[in-house]
């Protein structure tokens, strides 16, 4: 959680997953889905460079580490999202 009095400064910007979204749907993901599925990908979408990991937190590091100012995308390759909330379960009594 931020603790900055200015909440601009840690906004994800909407072009930012616009454009994420894009790049993967049109570049990346008929190639990624078929040997990674399950695994996660950073994209820069400007330079439409990507870093893949088995984690979210892998991915991350290893884009942070090439392009340590640059903000991300990150998705889970073959779904919607990087992360789910929620879930379901059956209260037992």
């Amino acid at each position: 959680m931020s603790t900055s009095s200015d909440p601009e400064t840690n906004a994800i910007p909407d072009s930012l997953v616009e454009h994420g979204k894009a790049v993967y749907n049109t570049l990346f993901q008929a190639a990624l889905e078929s040997e990674h599925s399950g695994e996660f990908v950073a994209i820069d979408p400007l330079s439409a460079r990507y870093f893949l990991g088995h984690t979210a937190t892998a991915a991350l590091v290893a884009a942070r580490n090439a392009m340590p100012e640059t903000q991300f995308f990150l998705t889970r390759i073959g779904s919607d999202s990087a992360h789910k909330i929620g879930g379901h379960g059956k209260r037992v009594r």
